[in-house]
């Protein structure tokens, strides 16, 4: 009954031992999947091989040696093909060609157990050496032992020589220890001296188990560093102290007071206090056999900072920081990159990375990258760096896209380091590995991210001066452009004038001819009543082309400079009498009221044909944009006398309308020549007609006539509107001579 519980123990420790491993595997390992799949079976083959080993070492399992021997050699070879698998998936290579080359050998030993090809008792013989047919599947089961665990081992080193990434590498190293331990056990178990339990397996096992859990497992170079550090220590430390010992049993053993343990003391406190210094020594001799720099972070920050701090151009810049950064770390390679941020019109937000290049250089594409980008998330949410290991094989970075991971690739860098400012994200450190392909530590990564920190400030400013030079250059570039579209309107304008001016002058003749024969066939009374009527017309048309020429014509003098003023003492009340009276008919047919509110005024010296062509101007634009039943008021007043514009005084007109008003923004265009506020389909014949269009010259002859007289005119307006029709408001002021101070006759009417 003991003897039974103590086996039953026994089993219950194999299942045990290999508990943890079939924990880990049943774990879910993100992007390791497979493989950690591969490893559970693994354990669960192993465990029942330590079970049968367990029971046919305490007798319970009544077998035949050989046979338990035949059947731990099968389950070394089937484990072989497990891990082989493993290794696969966990570098990521196809698995296809391997998965067929294990069924086909399988199918071989079972073929040859079941004697399927019908073999003989004896395979192969030289006389010394005899393969029977009963050993042929148990050799051919060490063979592929042999043969799948040389291919896992391979597998993993050949990975691990075409990785460029030390993190990789350092993981990759890992497995081999495990093939290790799996070598020793299983040539034990082929040659007949198998370990109980299989214990070398169980580690095998516990550590392919925890590289697979662990994405980033401890640098197996500082682990070794560390170890060989203090070996070498306690060996110098216990040879010094026997040396020591031995030394002063001989030279003062004769002494009369010689006390061992005294003598023993001294030196182990003698030890004590050379203990660190050689500690020290020793891990700076370590360092150098295993290639490790250590940076004095203190002394590099400090250096950083006083550098770059105030550097204001971006390439001299990037120079500096970069360069600095690769001697301080003795890395290969550095980039510094800016980001740009664009708000997209549906609220997402896009970076672009441009890289800070000297002009010689080999330009870096700019990468546009979204704000649902992996990437873009881990430097927002941690402000961190990102590691091109993790970029790699990570399965938070399945979703980076093809053109973003190749652009991150073809920059061969190890580590990315974000630079924020007032929580934004301005800037990108990429750095290459290291010159002695050791990874970064972690001591490494914060120096860094405090360089980063570092160059926040100075990027910030340089960014801020190169805003400046680019808006500067577009202010120049923008100023040539006004130039030249001044240039051009000018060459246009003054183009337009010449047509005005030819075409006046060369109309101007044949209107009046045009109009004196209609007069005069207008006067004959032969002809027929019909004809009458269409003559009428054609001297109603024929004159409002004439207007449009003698417009034209004053216009054109306007602009040359050559309008000659026949002034003469004005009275202005009695001129817009005049005009209103001559727009009656027009306002009678509109339904508008127009009235004339205009006290006695000083005498203008001005010319008064060309000051009623501007109060009919003004009036004929306020009947047009008025709607029907609207109002038209005159008002006019005296002006005391002002310093600058109006030094003897003047008089003021207004013409105020109840119409469509004035947009705010065309308060000035509107006096522009061939200026039409509507629609440019809209052209009539009719000068009245509501809204209708007319040359666009009323108003620009307005304010020619105006300033040549000296004045100024403007308007005011609420705004445009069709519907509540605020009005506009037409300010003229004219400047009196001195000599002019006679009153003029004071006007009241409404019309109707």
């Amino acid at each position: 009954m003991s003897q039974q519980v103590l086996i039953l123990i026994m089993l219950c420790v194999v299942a045990a031992l290999y508990l943890p491993v079939l924990i880990s595997a049943l774990r879910r390992h993100e992007g390791q999947e497979t493989a950690a799949a591969l490893l559970g079976a693994y354990a669960v083959i192993a465990m029942l091989l330590g079970i049968g080993d367990a029971l046919a070492r305490s007798g319970q399992w009544r077998t035949d040696p050989l046979f338990a021997h035949d059947v731990q050699l099968y389950g070394a070879l089937l484990l072989a093909m497990i891990m082989l698998l493993a290794a696969l998936e966990f570098t990521r290579r196809e698995i296809w060609t391997w998965l067929a080359i294990e069924a086909l050998w399988g199918l071989g030993i079972a073929a040859i157990l079941s004697n399927a090809f019908g073999l003989g008792e004896v395979i192969w013989t030289n006389g010394t050496v005899t393969l029977t047919r009963d050993r042929f599947a148990p050799a051919l089961s060490a063979l592929g032992w042999f043969v799948f665990t040389v291919g896992a081992l391979v597998t993993v080193r050949s990975s691990y020589a075409r990785s460029r990434q030390p993190l990789l590498r350092n993981r990759l190293n890992y497995w081999t220890p495990v093939f290790l331990f799996i070598l020793i056990n299983d040539i034990l178990l082929i040659v007949g001296r198998q370990a109980p339990g299989n214990l070398l397996r169980l580690f095998a096992a516990f550590l392919a188990a925890y590289i697979i859990a662990t994405h980033n497992p401890p640098d197996l170079r500082m682990i070794a560093r560390r170890v060989l550090t203090y070996v070498i220590t306690t060996v110098i430390i216990v040879a010094f102290y026997v040396t020591g010992l031995s030394a002063s049993q001989t030279v003062f053993k004769a002494l009369p007071n010689f006390n061992p343990l005294l003598v023993g003391a001294g030196i182990a406190l003698l030890l004590s206090f050379i203990f660190t210094p050689l500690l020290t020594l020793v891990r700076r001799t370590v360092d150098r056999w295993y290639n490790l720099g250590q940076i004095q972070a203190t002394k590099t920050l400090h250096a950083y900072s006083q550098q770059i701090s105030n550097i204001l151009d971006m390439q001299k810049l990037a120079n500096v920081a970069v360069g600095l950064i690769i001697d301080a770390m003795d890395i290969t390679r550095g980039f510094l990159f800016l980001v740009d941020m664009e708000h997209g019109g549906d609220g997402t937000k896009t970076y672009n990375i441009r890289a800070v290049r000297n002009p010689g250089e080999r330009q870096i594409k700019i990468l546009p990258l979204t704000d649902d980008s992996p990437i873009v998330k881990h430097f927002l949410q941690n402000q961190s760096p990102l590691l091109q290991y993790d970029l790699d094989l990570l399965p938070a970075y399945r979703s980076v896209s093809a053109p973003e991971r190749e652009w991150f690739t073809r920059l061969e860098a190890e580590v990315y380091l974000p630079i924020f400012s007032k929580r934004e994200w301005i800037g990108l450190l990429a750095l290459g590995a290291k010159i002695s392909g050791n990874r970064y530590t972690d001591e490494d990564l914060v120096t860094l991210a405090t360089l980063a920190n570092q160059t926040a400030v100075a990027l910030e400013n340089a960014r801020l001066v190169e805003n400046l030079i680019q808006l500067n250059t577009e202010l120049r570039q923008a100023y040539r452009d006004l130039d030249k579209a001044k240039s051009d309107l000018e060459r246009l304008d003054q183009t337009k004038s010449d047509f005005i001016s030819i075409a006046s002058h060369e109309l101007r003749t044949p209107l009046t001819t045009m109009i004196g024969y209609t007069e005069m066939l207008i006067e004959d009374r032969s002809l027929p009543e019909a004809a009458h009527e269409m003559l009428k017309g054609i001297s109603k048309g024929t004159k409002r082309l004439h207007e449009i020429v003698e417009s034209m014509f004053d216009l054109a003098q306007i602009d040359t400079r050559t309008m000659h003023l026949h002034l003469a003492p004005v009275d202005t009340g009695i001129i817009i009498k005049e005009v209103a009276h001559k727009l009656e008919k027009t306002i009678r047919e509109r339904r508008q009221t127009l009235s004339l509110e205009i006290p006695p005024l000083p005498m203008l010296k001005a010319d008064p044909n060309l000051l009623e062509k501007l109060f009919q101007h003004l009036l004929n634009n306020a009947i047009k944009f008025t709607p029907d039943n609207g109002k038209i008021r005159v008002a006019a007043g005296a002006i005391h006398a002002q310093d600058g514009e109006l030094p003897n005084g003047g008089v003021e007109i207004v013409v105020s309308d109840t119409g469509v008003g004035v947009d705010p923004e065309a308060r000035d265009i509107i006096f522009s020549k061939f200026y039409q506020p509507g629609e440019l389909s809209k052209h009539s014949t009719s000068k009245t007609r509501f809204k209708g269009s007319g040359t666009g010259l009323g108003l620009a002859l307005s304010k020619g006539i105006v300033e040549a007289h000296g004045g100024r005119i403007w308007v005011e307006s609420e705004g445009y509107d069709e519907i509540n029709f605020p009005g506009s408001h037409f300010h003229v002021t004219l400047p009196i001579s001195r000599e002019e101070t006679m009153a003029g006759t004071e006007v009241r009417m409404t019309i109707p």
